[in-house]
């Protein structure tokens, strides 16, 4: 929907959840691994999705007096665990299993009750490029030379897939590295400056977006869960709208920005000043060691940045926000795997100007705060396009660091304010009442 259109004034038509949903997920590493063996364990009863709103999460209908709470399952029709289908591209020819075992997430037992299924789940050869990706060596990539040749190879790849499996739809998530930060190109203003680039194999067009032209093509929702520019361009959201099809990103919120979006509210409702903020990040994954590269860095570096300067408004309050550090570190050490510690040190300063701090320190497990929400993601995603919502999903930008939206409009970035739009979309899907926690009904202010 563009921006001035009018609101439905009803729900649309939702298509039945029926049939096979392929996932499509690009990158069968920590991520990739820990959703399709969590998704799997729940399916066999041997797991809890837990951190996941779609499995979990509940909405409320109507006042608060009336008492209506109702499962998100059982309030608009999303796919089952029982119907997804998993198809992987890597650079590493490993199956999940394998993959799994490296990733070090979940223990061996974990993925030894699964084990048989995650031995079903052999990536197909990637659509790699070194030189968006310099710390990833891995001999399982495609031989085509040209882009549009490997446009048509993933097509192939998909079709296959949802031949094989009898799938009625799908939707592709990208769950690979970070990607070099891309310098502007004309190739990114216009699908038909894109399409040109394309035709010539210009470099200014990464493997992410070669992966989301494919997937559009075909008109398979695409969700980009890393920082990688990938979607976020005129050109492919267009080709998106021409191609009616949904599309969401980017860069998947878990821990320290999860962290910062909700204290950096809290600062702000309160009117209370900031002068610093240093987070630093410490891990061992493969994340860890892409963000070695600096141009990998400050692709995540500009995903983080970027939340702070949103919440805070410093043009609104320059008093109070107009001139505060904001420093960001990602430090890869092995030993640590998947566990990463993000380590906040925030300076605030409240009454007549008196300093305080906040220190934060997150021990989390990267790969387990990503899996649901990417489960989330692609199922939403599916019901979005399944219900006729093409383009941007801004309503899912309680899953993103730097969640895009509609030319001309701020993102969103408070993640409470993220979640009630999330629930009031759902809600409006459901043809119930948007809820504005006004409350003024309830008391007799005017009588």
């Amino acid at each position: 929907m563009s921006p001035g259109e009018q609101v439905p004034p009803g729900p649309p038509e939702i298509v039945p959840a029926e049939g096979r949903l392929a996932v499509f997920c690009v990158g069968l590493g920590a991520v990739g691994t820990t959703l399709i063996a969590g998704v799997e364990s729940i399916r066999v009863g041997s797991g809890q999705p837990i951190g996941s709103l779609s499995q979990l999460g509940t909405v409320r209908l109507g006042r608060r007096d009336e008492q209506r709470v109702a499962r998100i399952g059982d309030l608009v029709p999303l796919a089952s665990l029982d119907q997804l289908d998993f198809c992987a591209w890597d650079p590493f020819p490993d199956d999940a299993f394998v993959a799994a075992s490296r990733a070090g997430v979940l223990d061996q037992p974990s993925i030894e009750r699964v084990g048989a299924f995650l031995r079903t789940v052999r990536p197909l050869p990637a659509v790699f490029d070194p030189a968006y990706v310099t710390q990833v060596h891995g001999p399982n990539t495609r031989a085509e030379e040209s882009h549009r040749q490997r446009v048509e190879a993933i097509r192939a790849d998909m079709m296959t897939f949802l031949e094989d499996k009898s799938s009625a739809r799908g939707v592709m998530v990208w769950c690979g590295s970070t990607e070099a930060l891309l310098a502007d190109h004309e190739a990114y203003h216009s699908l038909e400056a894109f399409e040109e680039a394309l035709e010539r194999s210009d470099r200014a067009i990464a493997p992410s977006m070669l992966y989301a032209y494919a997937a559009l093509g075909l008109g398979i929702p695409y969700i980009n869960c890393s920082p990688n520019l990938s979607i976020d361009t005129p050109a492919l959201t267009q080709y998106a709208a021409e191609h009616a099809v949904a599309i969401a990103g980017k860069d998947l919120k878990t821990g320290q920005t999860m962290v910062k979006t909700v204290l950096a509210p809290m600062i702000k409702a309160r009117l209370l000043g900031l002068s610093g903020w240093y987070s630093t990040n410490i891990l061992g994954n493969r994340d860890g060691e892409v963000l070695q590269d600096p141009d990998s860095f400050k692709a995540k570096e500009q995903s983080k940045l970027g939340v702070l300067e949103g919440i805070m408004q410093p043009e609104l309050y320059p008093e109070l926000y107009g001139d505060f550090e904001h420093q960001v570190s990602i430090n890869y050490y092995p030993p640590r795997g998947d566990n990463k510690e993000g380590w906040d040190n925030i300076d605030i300063f409240g009454w007549l100007g008196y300093p305080m701090q906040l220190k934060v320190n997150f021990l989390c497990r990267d790969s387990i705060l990503a899996a649901p929400l990417v489960l989330d993601l692609l199922l939403f995603t599916d019901l979005a396009q399944r219900a006729g919502m093409h383009g941007i999903q801004e309503w899912l930008s309680f899953y993103f660091k730097s969640p895009q939206c509609a030319s001309g409009v701020y993102p969103e970035h408070d993640l409470f304010i993220q979640l009630t739009k999330l629930k009031n979309t759902l809600r409006f899907l459901a043809g119930e009442e948007p809820i504005t926690h006004l409350g003024i009904e309830y008391y007799d202010y005017f009588s």
